[in-house]
C-alpha cells in the first residue's frame, strides 16, 4: 500500500488543504481497477469508519497477494468541509464561501479524457477540489461514492446505463433499495463518473464491467463499529464479485431482491406549514395512498394547531428528516412511489 498526501491550494496565501490518498497495486493488468471515496459530504461519517473498517482487509489481500486490480481509497475526500464550523456546528455540505453544495458542478466530460477538464488555477479552492478527485478517479472501472442520508435505509443511485448490469453489486453490498436515475444537470460526483461515458463507443464505455454509484449509507447519526464492519464486507464483497480481489471464500452474488425504484417515482413531501414533525413512519415502512405519514404541530395548544399530511401514493418510506423543525416547503421525507410522482424531479432530488 502506498500513502500519499494530496494539497488543494487555498483562496488566500497561507492556506493548503490535505487529503490522503491510498493505493493498492493490482498484479494483473486485464483486471477492473476501483476507485472508492467517502464524506464528500463532509459531515457523512458511514462510509469514513466503513472504510476505517475495510483497510485492513485489504491490505491484508495485499499481504497475500489476491489484489488483482489497483485500488485507490480517498477516506476523507473534503477538507475544506471538514474545516468548516459555524457557531459550534459543523458544516459539511455546502462550502460556506460560495453556498455551492461540494456535490455539485463537477465538470461533466464529453469523454473520459482529462485532458478535458476546465482550467480552475483561478476558479477557488473547491472547484480545484473537484478537478483533482475527477482525475484520481478517472478512468478506474468501479467508482463508489459513499455517502448518507438523514435517516433511512441503506439505498444506491445507479445510472440506468449500468442497470441491470449492477444488480451483482447492489446484492454484494446488501443494499436494502436501488434508485435510477439517468439526468444531470447539477454535475453531482456519479455524474461526472458517468455521463464522460455515455457517448463513447462500446469498447470503451464497457458498462457490462463498470460500476458507478452514490451510496446511501443510511442515516447521518449510523456511525456504528457493528454497521460499519458489516458496509465493509458488502465492500469487499463487491470488489471480489467483480474480480479487483482474489477470495474463493467470498460466495457468488447473484440478482438483486430489493426494490428498485425510477428517480420520477420519489416523492420528497413538501411541508405545507412550519412546526414540529410528529413522524407516524419510519424508514423502510409500507404505506398505502391516503396513509397518514406526519402530522406538523404549528400553533401549539391552539384549535386547528396541526396539520396532518398524508400518502399521495402507495409506496415505502426511504428516508426522513433528522431534525423535527422544519420550515413550510421544505421536504419531509422520501416516499418511494409504486408510480410516477405529480411532483417528479429530474436529475437530483434535493440541494
Amino acid at each position: 500500500m502506498q500513502k500519499t498526501i494530496e494539497r488543494i491550494a487555498g483562496d488566500a496565501e497561507g492556506t493548503i488543504y490535505e487529503f490522503a490518498v491510498f493505493r493498492f497495486e493490482g498484479k494483473d493488468k486485464a483486471a477492473p481497477s476501483a476507485y472508492l471515496q467517502a464524506a464528500l459530504h463532509a459531515g457523512e461519517l458511514p462510509g469514513v469508519v466503513a472504510i476505517d473498517a475495510l483497510m485492513p482487509m485489504l491490505a491484508k489481500a495485499e499481504t497475500e497477494g489476491r489484489i488483482k486490480g489497483p485500488i485507490t481509497i480517498v477516506p476523507w475526500a473534503n477538507p475544506i468541509g471538514r474545516a468548516q464550523y459555524h457557531f459550534g456546528e459543523h458544516q459539511g455540505r455546502f462550502n460556506l464561501g460560495t453556498r455551492t453544495n461540494f456535490n455539485r458542478s463537477f465538470p461533466l466530460l464529453a469523454a473520459p479524457d482529462a485532458r478535458l477538464l476546465p482550467d480552475v488555477s483561478l476558479g477557488g479552492a473547491d472547484r480545484r477540489l473537484k478537478n483533482r478527485l475527477v482525475q484520481l478517479s478517472l478512468g478506474s472501472d468501479i467508482v463508489l461514492d459513499l455517502h448518507c442520508d438523514d435517516e433511512g435505509l441503506a439505498y444506491l443511485y445507479i445510472h440506468t446505463s449500468l442497470w441491470p448490469h449492477m444488480a451483482d453489486c447492489a446484492a454484494a453490498m446488501g443494499a436494502e433499495a436501488v434508485l435510477l436515475w439517468s439526468e444531470d444537470s447539477t454535475g453531482t460526483f456519479e455524474g461526472a463518473s458517468i455521463m464522460p461515458y455515455q457517448n463513447v463507443p462500446a469498447s470503451v464505455a464497457r458498462f457490462d464491467r463498470r460500476v458507478v454509484s452514490t451510496v446511501e449509507y443510511r442515516g447521518m447519526l449510523d456511525v456504528d463499529g457493528a454497521l460499519a464492519a458489516s458496509d465493509a464486507e458488502g465492500l469487499y464483497r463487491l470488489l471480489v464479485t467483480r474480480g479487483v480481489i482474489q477470495d474463493p471464500s467470498v460466495p457468488k452474488f447473484g440478482k438483486f431482491a430489493g426494490p428498485v425504484v425510477p428517480l420520477e417515482n420519489i416523492d420528497m413531501m413538501p411541508a405545507p406549514r412550519a412546526g414540529a414533525i410528529l413522524y407516524e413512519v419510519k424508514p423502510g415502512d409500507r404505506v398505502k395512498k391516503g396513509d397518514r405519514l406526519a402530522t406538523i404541530v404549528h400553533t401549539p395548544g391552539e384549535a386547528n394547531g396541526r396539520t396532518e399530511v398524508f400518502a399521495p401514493q402507495s409506496g415505502f418510506i426511504l428516508t426522513r428528516r433528522s431534525r423535527r423543525i422544519i420550515r413550510a416547503g421544505e421536504d419531509l421525507l422520501k416516499l418511494a412511489g409504486d408510480g410516477k410522482s405529480s411532483d417528479a424531479r429530474s436529475g437530483t432530488l434535493e440541494d
